[in-house]
C-alpha cells in the first residue's frame, strides 16, 4: 500500500470509529496518522483528535477534561473553513460551539445529550 493510501486508510478508520461513537478508537487512528506522517493539515487532524478525546473524557465523567479538549479543538479548527477532508468545517465549528455552550452549563457529564455530538460525514 502506498503512503498516501495508508494515510487515507487511517483517516477513514478514525472517521468510521467516530461516527460509530467509539471516540477512543477514532482518536487512536487519527493519532497514528498525526504522529506517523507529515500532514499539511496536521492542525486540523489534531483538532479532530482533541474533539474525539473531549467525548472520551465526557464518557468517563471528566467534565474538566472534556471542556479543556473542546476549547483546544476550537482553536485548531479556527483557521480552517469550507471543506477539509470531506468535512464541512463551518458546520463542524457551529456544532462544536453548540456543544461548548452545553458544556458550560453542565454540572454533571450524565446530563449530556449525545445527539449533540457533531457529525463529520456530510
Amino acid at each position: 500500500m502506498s503512503e498516501a493510501a495508508e494515510m487515507e486508510a487511517l483517516f477513514q478508520k478514525g472517521l468510521a470509529e467516530y461516527e460509530r461513537g467509539d471516540y477512543f478508537e477514532a482518536h487512536e487512528a487519527w493519532e497514528d496518522l498525526w504522529s506517523d506522517y507529515y500532514l499539511p493539515d496536521r492542525k486540523f487532524v489534531q483538532g479532530l483528535i482533541q474533539l474525539a478525546v473531549s467525548f472520551v473524557h465526557l464518557g468517563n465523567g471528566n467534565m474538566t477534561g472534556a471542556r479543556n479538549l473542546l476549547k483546544k479543538c476550537q482553536n485548531k479548527f479556527a483557521e480552517y473553513k469550507g471543506i477539509q477532508r470531506y468535512i464541512n468545517v463551518d458546520e463542524l465549528k457551529s456544532a462544536v460551539e453548540a456543544v461548548d455552550l452545553v458544556y458550560q452549563d453542565m454540572e454533571n457529564t450524565s446530563e449530556f445529550d449525545w445527539d449533540l455530538v457533531p457529525h463529520l460525514k456530510g
